[in-house]
């Protein structure tokens, strides 16, 4: 096995053609297949499945291909302290719920990192796939939250893909609404307030069970419900319709703008807020910027609530 290969692996999953593959790495369609067949059999396991429409990454492959990014990460950076001004694009993803902490935090990286090359991402995205993006290392940090409902179910899950949790901070619930809506002059809200308006809450897809909810109270009936899957159309529904969303209470105004403000809500529970990473690895030097920035945040956030 080499580095070579472990770089070919990581461009055939990304692109999803053989010959888009070959193209980027300027090497032959022939000699990639020869080469990632030579990888399969050294390692004993099928990477791809192949078919008339491209290769997809097989269940096996999705392993490797986590270890493989790890590998070429800390290749990188043997290269970036030994062969300074010739290592390639550094990259760098983490998936997350929707806070604006977690966007900051990555603002704060690309500016610490300050490279000329890199390449980031940053998913704000379902529940489910934060922790399957994490278990299979295409992120190397995911961004969500436990509490006495959703842990039984997401800490088995967790403990299954060998991921841990680390807590951030605790937030107690609260709601997001229009500086508009009647309610916003309150000191705090009850359900009973809210039942006029509409319930807005981040869609789970095909797992939509109450226990990936992003919101807390996931089993409270709502008789007006809303689901949407990103933060900017949330708050435009919450301004435009007067409806609500159940949150921790952490808002940016930078981000999110003047316009959308947080209440207490006078409900029992809490929010753990934290990450979780892979028990398998250690953190990369931009995870750890990342880390770093995320808790400075955490730190300030944690103390409004």
């Amino acid at each position: 096995m080499t580095l070579q290969q472990l770089k070919y692996v990581v461009t055939i999953a990304r692109t999803g053609t053989i010959k888009e593959a070959a193209n980027e790495l300027y090497i032959s369609q022939p000699s990639l297949t020869k080469s990632i067949k030579e990888l399969e059999k050294e390692m004993g396991i099928k990477i791809f499945d192949r078919s008339n429409k491209g290769v997809t990454v097989s269940r096996d492959g999705e392993i490797f291909l986590g270890y493989a990014r790890q590998v070429l990460e800390q290749a990188f950076l043997i290269e970036e302290k030994y062969k300074l001004g010739t290592a390639g694009k550094q990259e760098f993803c983490v998936s997350t719920q929707h806070y604006a902490f977690a966007v900051n935090a990555f603002v704060d990286l690309i500016k610490e990192y300050g490279s000329g090359q890199y390449d980031f991402s940053i998913r704000e995205t379902q529940t489910y796939e934060i922790i399957d993006d994490v278990a299979k290392m295409k992120s190397e940090i995911g961004i969500l939250y436990l509490n006495d409902f959703n842990e039984k179910v997401i800490g088995k899950i967790l403990q299954a893909n060998n991921l841990e949790f680390e807590e951030l901070f605790v937030a107690k619930p609260h709601i997001f609404i229009s500086n508009k809506n009647p309610l916003a002059k309150r000191t705090y809200v009850r359900f009973a307030d809210l039942e006029p308006y509409p319930c807005l809450s981040f869609e789970q897809g095909e797992h939509n069970a109450f226990y990936f909810s992003e919101e807390m109270f996931s089993t409270e009936i709502h008789h007006k419900n809303i689901r949407v899957r990103d933060r900017a159309t949330l708050f435009n529904l919450l301004i435009g319709l007067n409806g609500y969303t159940i949150s921790s209470g952490v808002i940016d105004e930078g981000l999110n703008g003047e316009n959308i403000i947080a209440i207490p809500l006078k409900e029992r529970g809490e929010m753990r807020i934290g990450y979780i990473t892979h028990k398998n690895t250690y953190p990369s030097k931009l995870g750890l910027i990342y880390l770093n920035a995320l808790k400075r945040y955490a730190r300030n956030d944690g103390a409004k609530t």
